[in-house]
């Protein structure tokens, strides 16, 4: 038996509303949202680790890679116009801010371009720089693996040292890209790049074959291939030195034949 609302005011007001609400083109009503009961599943927390769909997970990486990308183009159009040092401003071709992964683990850190790298724009295309391919490659890896730069973003002219200002006027260009990649490795190429990067007097003979700190990162420092070039052998010292890098990142290197 239906009860009759008109000695009910409650529901006379429920009825009224319902009625004006079909008016008003509703024609359904959400539930309230129940408790859960025990025989019902607990929701997930959202703040719960859960397995990540391959595919997101590298879409994550790319987005990440990329936005790493798009923050050191910015960095490299300052360069590129850059007069804080006006004798190399005046005699550099184009300046050479650095390639690679944005999203390196390992990144390889050399002292100036040279006539090669002024000529091109791209650090370590010489002579320097094919040996360091070969370093590289030697390694399993590829220079698409890794980031290669300089403490100068100019060449000195007659390729001479980077002078003491100069490379202060480059650091905040240094510090920005490595900031930017966030490697765990870094491998400093000669004397000039260990002790800019370290602010040290140590040689590089003290130096070379043992990690040092820098803002969180491990560094190691071996000797500039240009200096191989003229010295071959302390190529062996340099493979060592790589040996070593490799543990640490826990690549294993194949046996030589």
């Amino acid at each position: 038996m239906t009860k009759d609302t008109s000695e009910d005011p409650l529901g006379r007001m429920v009825l009224q509303e319902l009625k004006s609400l079909e008016r008003a083109g509703v024609t359904h009503l959400a539930r309230g949202r129940r408790e859960p009961s025990l025989d019902c599943p607990t929701p997930r927390d959202p703040t719960e680790t859960t397995t990540s769909n391959p595919s997101d997970t590298d879409m994550a990486i790319s987005s990440d890679r990329a936005a790493k990308q798009t923050q050191l183009d910015l960095i490299q159009k300052q360069v590129a116009g850059c007069p804080r040092c006006a004798e190399l401003a005046r005699t550099r071709t184009q300046t050479v801010f650095g390639m690679g992964n944005p999203d390196a683990r390992l990144v390889f850190l050399g002292e100036a371009p040279g006539a090669d790298e002024d000529a091109q724009g791209i650090p370590f295309v010489g002579r320097a720089g094919q040996l360091l391919t070969k370093i590289i490659e030697a390694c399993t890896l590829s220079r698409n693996d890794v980031y290669i730069l300089n403490i100068l973003k100019c060449r000195p002219p007659g390729n001479r040292n980077p002078l003491p200002d100069e490379a202060a006027n480059c650091r905040e260009y240094l510090d920005g890209q490595l900031a930017i990649i966030r490697p765990e490795f870094i491998v400093c190429l000669g004397a000039v790049a260990a002790q800019n990067l370290l602010e040290t007097d140590a040689s590089i003979g003290r130096l070379r074959g043992k990690f040092h700190l820098f803002n969180g990162i491990r560094v190691l420092c071996t000797y500039h291939p240009a200096y191989l070039l003229r010295n071959p052998p302390a190529k062996r010292q340099v493979w060592d030195d790589m040996q070593l890098l490799m543990h640490e990142m826990g690549i294993e290197l194949p046996e030589k034949r």
